[in-house]
């Protein structure tokens, strides 16, 4: 009695169509099948993007339990939605002819809103998102989830959204593509995107060997070096990576992208090699990807993934970020922004003697108004090393620095040539060192050279501690967040800040960003 291949497929419209083309091709070769249709979690669950469910083959799960249980002999899936690691026990038996690879627009009205500064765009794809906001930084980019024709309709249904992103093969295998639609040529696809894949127990050799009667080999070439590349960067669901590889004159020509998750930075690669000697193809490309700014990008994307466990108030650089211990999951932004003050000429038109500046944005504002040379200053008063290098470096010689501006007025009290100096400040400042200096009889002329705003972010959840660089960063953190965790700070100045609302504080050994992730790093071991 000929075997009964039962073939298990999930239950939406796509997919069935996916099954039904595979029960042909096997049916016209003489082979008796069943279709036996299930519902996975990705079908299930449509009020979140794939990215934040957090689940390995997310509608492929389902059908692989069913296969092992030997409930189906064989189960049909879009090659995209499949792990590139197979469970044990599971093997590849064929690929059909790819389809259409394409990303495809589809749009309301016309296209006009390409060029607008303001557009809403939906998908639920990271890949679709991140390539979009590449190319179009000012769009608004919402999620969108559900089977085809749902989605489309949600299109229809949000007056505000101007357009979708949708797979080609998709919307052209159930013949529902719009009038207003358009390929995206320029974005590059889903590793394997338009190709359909069957599953099957390796040990059922005879199910394999039916089915690899169906297998499309210039479509399986494909698709295994995009999955190769996928899976050589560690990308998955939760990964922005496009790759495509296109078989033209006995030649694999290859093109693959990884972005970070908001489209801002991005890493591409494109190489032709014979057919033949593709073998290695996708490997040089990871490799070249990895080497290129990719592997800072994965280790960001990674740890985006957890939930962060300290908050820096400075936005930090991708060299910053991984010094950090591998067990810190860390988050940063400018909790403060800076606009440097217009400063009259006036100021500096009588010889001034002696200065104090203790901040680099203060020397930004003197050397954004004045040029070097006007700022011959007699004497000039720092704080901290990395301010008086600026000065150094781009006005003149220090008198004096200290560490913080406390301990440069009590210095100033001994020390002071003449009983007044001029103080380039933030509107926003301590006033140890003006009330020290004033009760010495010291005159200050306090200049406001530039402003502080405070721009801080709410932070979800609770922190293991947050980075502090200056007492302006504490205040402008906790107008939004409660003080929780611990507070690793730069300098003493700023710990003074701090320790009126965190219990626990600490002080970096220098004032460096550096020194500040060292004192984090120092907690986790």
């Amino acid at each position: 009695m000929p075997k009964i291949i039962r073939i298990g497929t999930r239950d939406s419209q796509l997919a069935m169509w996916q099954a039904k083309t595979v029960q042909s091709q096997l049916e016209h070769l003489g082979h008796k099948t069943v279709l036996v249709p299930v519902k996975s979690t990705g079908d299930l669950v449509l009020d979140k993007p794939l990215y934040e469910l957090g689940i390995t083959g997310i509608f492929t799960k389902t059908l692989d339990i069913a296969m092992l249980n030997e409930e189906i002999d064989i189960a049909v899936h879009s090659l995209k939605d499949v792990p590139t690691l197979l469970p044990k026990g599971i093997v590849q038996a064929a690929v059909l002819k790819r389809g259409n690879v394409n990303d495809t627009l589809v749009f309301k009205n016309n296209e006009e809103f390409l060029s607008a500064r303001d557009a809403i765009v939906a998908t639920g794809s990271l890949r679709r998102r991140a390539q979009w906001l590449n190319r179009y930084p000012t769009h608004t980019v919402v999620g969108l989830r559900g089977n085809v024709n749902s989605r489309l309709q949600k299109l229809e249904d949000h007056t505000d959204w101007n357009a979708a992103i949708f797979a080609a093969a998709g919307i052209g295998r159930l013949n529902i593509r719009p009038e207003n639609a358009i390929n995206l040529h320029w974005m590059i696809p889903a590793p394997a995107q338009g190709a359909i894949m069957i599953t099957a127990l390796e040990t059922d050799e005879e199910t394999r060997a039916i089915c690899a009667q169906i297998n499309h080999e210039e479509t399986e070439i494909c698709t295994a070096t995009e999955r190769k590349f996928l899976n050589l960067l560690e990308g998955g669901c939760t990964a922005p990576i496009g790759a495509l590889a296109l078989i033209k004159n006995d030649e694999v020509h290859f093109k693959g992208i990884l972005l970070s998750k908001d489209g801002t930075k991005k890493v591409e690669v494109a190489k032709v090699v014979p057919l033949g000697k593709h073998n290695d193809l996708a490997e040089f490309c990871a490799h070249y990807v990895i080497s290129r700014g990719g592997k800072t990008l994965i280790d960001q994307l990674q740890r985006s993934d957890k939930t962060t466990t300290i908050y820096s108030t400075k936005k930090l650089t991708d060299d910053q970020l991984l010094l950090f211990h591998n067990d810190v999951v860390p988050e940063s932004n400018d909790t403060i922004k800076i606009s440097l003050n217009r400063l009259s000429k006036s100021i500096i038109r009588n010889e001034i003697e002696n200065v104090i500046i203790t901040s680099k944005n203060a020397v930004e504002a003197l050397l954004t108004n004045f040029s070097a040379p006007e700022l011959q200053f007699k004497n000039i008063y720092c704080v901290g090393r990395r301010t008086k290098r600026m000065v150094e470096n781009r006005i003149g010689a220090v008198t004096h620095t200290e560490a913080n501006a406390k301990k440069l007025a009590l210095y100033l009290v001994e020390h002071l040539d003449g009983k007044e100096v001029t103080y380039f400040c933030s509107d926003l400042r301590l006033d140890d060192l003006p009330n020290i200096l004033n009760e010495n009889n010291i005159r200050v002329n306090e200049v406001e050279a530039y402003q502080t705003k405070f721009d801080a972010d709410k932070v979800e959840g609770n922190l293991d501690g947050v980075m502090f660089y200056s007492p302006s960063t504490v205040e402008s953190f906790l107008k939004l967040n409660k003080a929780h965790g611990i507070a690793f700070c730069i300098g003493e100045t700023t710990a003074k800040a701090a320790k009126l609302y965190f219990e626990d504080v600490r002080v970096a050994k220098v004032p460096t960003v550096e020194s500040v992730i060292e004192l984090v790093n120092a907690y986790y071991v």
